[in-house]
């Protein structure tokens, strides 16, 4: 669809990784089992940004460049400031999401662009987008989301319980607790019914599910 990817780094004890490009999801949840040391990740620099901006722009005329929230990582902070160079050829956006909130957002503006539809209005639907997206979410541990330091308002589960599942809601691009169970087939049962409270009778218009390493679940 004619989408570039731009991927943050991944920190395996004294060895980086292009997320997607030198390592998988499945290798990545592999390698943090087996790892007493926590990965950590690394936006892209201002300077990679630059040199990407300034490689599409000699075939294009517009960039829309949308981003992790700014609450979860400083992504879109090293692409404001790459765009400087560019004056208004380019458009970054802050998605306030995560994983495939953000992708609903890419993909649309991706087919909206293919149409020929200008960069006003693109940006103008992906808006409507995020407002209109919930993304909810389970764990089976708290234990990397806590020592990744991107708990967020989720700090208030810990300690409940040794084996709690928590069901957490991505809100203005922060995670917020919004129920918890004993165990992950219970906390699927949560997400669907906290998810059709939220929908209050209205019919989604597209639903997408996401896993790190829950397939079979995922499929159920």
């Amino acid at each position: 669809m004619n989408i570039t990817i731009i991927p943050l780094y991944v920190l395996f004890a004294d060895k980086i990784y292009r997320d997607g490009v030198d390592i998988t999801p499945k290798e990545f949840y592999e390698m943090q089992k087996a790892s007493e040391e926590l990965p950590k990740t690394s936006q892209p620099s201002v300077g990679e940004f630059s040199a990407l901006y300034e490689e599409l722009l000699e075939d294009y005329d517009e960039i829309i460049s949308i981003h992790i929230s700014s609450g979860l990582s400083g992504t879109v902070n090293s692409a404001l400031r790459a765009k400087e160079r560019f004056s208004d050829r380019i458009k970054v956006i802050d998605s306030k999401s995560i994983s495939l909130g953000i992708g609903v957002q890419v993909i649309e503006a991706a087919m909206m662009a293919m149409d020929g539809i200008d960069s006003a209005r693109i940006i103008e639907r992906v808006e409507e987008i995020k407002k209109r997206t919930e993304l909810l979410f389970t764990l089976d541990t708290l234990t990397y989301l806590e020592k990744g330091g991107r708990i967020g308002k989720v700090s208030s589960l810990l300690g409940s319980f040794l084996n709690i599942k928590p069901i957490v809601r991505v809100v203005d691009g922060i995670y917020v607790p919004v129920g918890k169970t004993r165990s992950q087939r219970q906390s699927i049962i949560k997400i669907v019914e906290v998810m059709e409270t939220l929908l209050d009778s209205k019919k989604p218009e597209t639903i997408v599910i996401g896993h790190g390493q829950g397939y079979e679940m995922a499929l159920e």
